[in-house]
């Protein structure tokens, strides 16, 4: 049994170093990890910055909705913060504990296998 247990922990090992990918430690002595979004250019990091706050200010205060009304560019660009909420979900993190199920789902049936007695025909 240990030597699959041990199989297992080596397994794991791979899985994670293959899928976390989102978090990693930051290079200082802290216990800190960091989480990279990706930009174009300093431009686009100050709108979504920009566009991140005017919508916090919008569902705030609903008579905020004037910030848009008045000029074009004080709009807020929604595509553009979705598309930077979507570089923030981690789904290589997801597919490794989609791993993890599976493999606990599939020990878990070989020990209930080898608990139960013949089965009736």
């Amino acid at each position: 049994m240990e030597s699959n247990e041990t199989k297992n922990l080596d397994h794991l090992k791979k899985l994670t170093s293959l899928y976390f990918r989102t978090l990693k430690p930051s290079n200082d002595q802290t216990e800190v990890n960091v989480a990279q979004i990706k930009f174009l250019n300093y431009a686009e990091l100050g709108y979504v910055i920009t566009d991140m706050l005017k919508l916090c200010i919008l569902a705030l205060d609903q008579d905020a909705n004037k910030i848009s009304g008045t000029n074009k560019s004080q709009s807020i660009n929604v595509s553009l913060i979705l598309e930077t909420i979507l570089q923030l979900i981690p789904l290589d993190e997801f597919e490794l504990l989609s791993e993890i199920n599976y493999m606990i789902s599939a020990d878990s049936k070989i020990i209930n296998d080898k608990q139960k007695p013949f089965s009736k025909l």
